[in-house]
């Protein structure tokens, strides 16, 4: 654990959402958003660790706008995006409504209020189910209800999901928070509770590098490894250096299971969804919420 880089992504993520808020607004493309996010990662000496997502209303996670994507900023719209210096992760999310509706300024409070509350009572050795029960508990007096399949993780070099999950209930679990990084990340929504996979999202990972049969895959798959590693990335950025001929080498990639597609993912009413997540380092009797 690098704890000055690690510290340092979360100062150029806490800038990039202060950035974030100061220029979205209804009707923006969501790719021009996205790529004034990125190459803002990369001017205050960062890069992004995964694709920023962009999800409206009944998508939770998983939309990043497509190299062509023509869709408008409406909506509940979910902001989602990391930082990494290095491999060494600040994942930071938040909520803005844009349709001045009452009812997604309550949802963007729950989220925010739960993930307030689970950063206070963060800490070595406390129970997991302990931070999903407050987190629980903030979105209920509110009215909604958190989403039950959906969680925060811990993270490590060059991994955003590294095996511990913060659940956004009580799920009983006796597992405790130890040293290292973690994203609390509640998700809030006035349907179910539930989320299902929805539309491919144009969101990979690199899951084993092996032989591939064409020249153009391995050398896609060249670049990948030697770019991202393991953290996401997408066909968007791709697009950039291989032109749209790397469709079919990701396909025969996804095929052979050398990466994964991530699916969007959707509430299963198709209801609203609120998100909210910051990142905490968890020191010896100390921690430190590096993107706020």
């Amino acid at each position: 654990m690098e704890r000055e880089k690690i510290i340092q992504a979360g100062k150029i993520a806490k800038q990039i959402k202060d950035f974030a808020k100061s220029f979205v607004k209804k009707e923006m493309l969501l790719l021009e958003i996205a790529e004034k996010i990125e190459e803002k990662i990369f001017e205050l000496g960062g890069k992004p660790a995964f694709p920023v997502n962009l999800s409206i209303n009944e998508i939770a996670a998983h939309y990043t706008p497509t190299y062509d994507d023509k869709t408008k900023a409406h909506g509940l719209l979910k902001i989602d995006f990391g930082v990494h210096i290095e491999g060494n992760i600040a994942d930071t999310a938040f909520s803005i409504d844009l349709e001045n509706s009452s009812e997604n300024k309550k949802l963007i409070l729950a989220s925010q209020n739960a993930l307030e509350s689970a950063k206070k009572i963060f800490k070595e050795n406390i129970l997991v189910s302990e931070i999903g029960k407050i987190i629980q508990k903030e979105i209920e007096i509110c009215g909604f209800s958190p989403v039950i399949n959906l969680s925060g993780h811990s993270m490590e070099k060059y991994d955003l999901h590294s095996g511990i999950t913060i659940p956004n209930i009580n799920d009983k679990r006796e597992i405790k928070i130890e040293k290292g990084v973690y994203a609390i990340e509640p998700f809030a929504t006035n349907g179910s509770g539930k989320i299902h996979n929805g539309n491919s999202s144009g969101i990979y990972q690199l899951i084993e590098y092996k032989n591939t049969r064409s020249e153009n895959a391995r050398n896609v798959l060249e670049f990948i490894e030697k770019e991202y590693k393991t953290l996401p990335f997408c066909s968007r950025w791709l697009v950039k250096k291989f032109s749209a001929k790397v469709f079919f080498a990701l396909r025969e990639l996804e095929q052979n299971e050398i990466i994964y597609q991530f699916p969007q993912l959707v509430e299963i009413t198709g209801s609203m969804v609120s998100q909210a997540e910051d990142t905490i380092l968890v020191e010896k009797e100390r921690k430190i919420v590096t993107s706020e």
